[in-house]
C-alpha cells in the first residue's frame, strides 16, 4: 500500500487550488497516494489571529499579483474571483459526504468546484452553483442537497477542522503532511519534492 500525501485545504483558498492541480503528479512520482482532507481556513486564522490574504493592505495587493504569478509560472488556468473569499461550507460538506460515499466522484467534484471558483468566476458560496456543479459531475442533486444538511455531515466537518487547527496545527492552505513532516504552500510543492526524492535532510 503506497504511503499517504494529506492535502488540507478550503476551496476559498488560491493557493490551494494551484496546489490541487500539481500535486497529484507529484503523489505519483513517489508512489504515494494523495489523501484529501478538507477544513474550515477560517478556524484557522481565528486561532492563529489572523485573516484572508486579501484582507490585508501591502500584502493583499501582493498576494493577488502572487496568484496570478504563480498560476503563469505553473501554466494553471486562473482568474481572481470576485466576490472572494466564499465561505465554501456546502461544497466541503458534499465533498465528505462524497468521499465517504464515491470517493472517486469526490475528486472529480473537488477539481469541478476549484475550477469553477478559480478559472469560471462561479460564485462557490451559493448553494445554487455547488449543486449545479454537482450536476455537472454526474452527481444526484438531490442526494447533494440532503448531504449539504445532513448534522453527521456536518459534525464530521467540525471533526476533521479540530484535528486539523487542534491537533496538527495546521494554520493554513494548502498544507501537506508527509511521514510526520508539514509542508505549507503551493510554493512548498518543490520542497516536499525533493524531500520524497531524497528521504528528507
Amino acid at each position: 500500500m503506497a504511503a499517504e500525501i494529506g492535502f488540507w485545504f478550503d476551496f476559498s483558498s488560491p493557493y490551494a487550488y494551484l496546489a490541487s492541480e500539481r500535486i497529484e503528479d507529484l503523489a505519483a512520482r513517489h508512489d504515494r497516494t494523495v489523501v484529501w482532507r478538507p477544513f474550515l481556513l477560517g478556524i484557522a486564522f481565528k486561532a492563529e489571529g489572523t485573516k484572508p490574504l486579501t484582507h490585508y493592505d501591502a500584502k493583499g495587493r501582493y498576494s493577488v499579483h502572487d496568484f496570478a504569478r504563480s498560476a503563469r509560472l505553473w501554466n494553471i488556468p486562473f482568474e481572481m474571483p470576485d466576490p472572494f473569499p466564499a465561505a465554501a461550507l456546502d461544497a466541503t460538506r458534499l465533498f465528505i459526504w462524497l468521499q465517504a460515499n464515491d470517493p472517486e466522484a469526490a475528486v472529480t467534484f473537488l477539481h469541478a468546484t476549484y475550477r469553477a471558483y478559480f478559472r469560471d468566476n462561479r460564485f462557490i458560496g451559493d448553494r445554487d452553483v455547488v449543486l449545479a456543479i454537482a450536476s455537472e459531475c454526474g452527481i444526484d442533486v438531490a442526494a447533494a442537497e440532503a448531504a449539504m444538511t445532513d448534522a453527521k455531515i456536518k459534525a464530521r466537518l467540525r471533526e476533521l477542522t479540530q484535528e486539523a487547527v487542534g491537533d496538527r496545527g495546521v494554520f493554513g492552505a494548502p498544507t501537506m503532511d508527509v511521514d510526520g513532516e508539514m509542508f505549507w504552500g503551493a510554493d512548498r510543492l518543490d520542497m516536499l519534492d525533493q524531500w520524497l526524492s531524497r528521504g528528507g535532510w
